[in-house]
């Protein structure tokens, strides 16, 4: 491209302002898919400082309640979500942890992750599996809903001695 066509490129350009619903929501959707990954990435590295930086100080955090299981309580803070990938290290056998995405959905803000996961509980020496959904959703680069539901009598069921 010639200088001159950029440049003509550049101020014909529609600005976010302007531009259609269709590409706005493609934008977001982009960047809600590379914050996904990142979240991915920080989690599998157990990187529980980025993990604060990724989640909002505020989070609509669900996950159902579940004393069998001592990872598994209510979080409302980015730093409370980010220790759970922690905590659950600590009662489980992270050689043996295994999840899997068979499914990433992105709509604009929301992302949606369907798959498997399995691990070992440390006390019980028990196995969990199940299928999971995770929906998140991503409000200026940072984590602001995390839903995750998942298999959680398999999971209480390994942690009950």
């Amino acid at each position: 491209m010639s200088a001159a066509t950029a440049a003509t490129a550049a101020t014909t350009a529609p600005t976010a302002a302007q531009a259609t619903p269709a590409a706005r929501a493609g934008a977001a959707g982009e960047a809600t898919r590379a914050v996904v990954r990142e979240f991915l990435a920080a989690r599998l590295a157990g990187d529980t400082e980025r993990l604060v930086a990724l989640f909002a100080d505020e989070v609509d955090w669900q996950l159902a309640e579940n004393p069998a299981v001592p990872w598994i309580r209510p979080r409302r803070t980015g730093a409370e979500c980010a220790a759970q990938g922690a905590e659950l290290m600590e009662h489980t056998v992270p050689e043996e942890a295994r999840a899997t995405v068979d499914a990433f959905l992105v709509d604009g803000a929301d992302a949606v992750l369907t798959g498997r996961l399995s691990g070992t509980v440390r006390a019980t020496g028990k196995s969990f599996e199940g299928p999971f959904a995770l929906r998140l959703t991503v409000e200026d680069g940072r984590i602001t809903r995390h839903h995750l539901y998942e298999d959680g009598l398999s999971i209480a069921e390994a942690c009950t001695p």
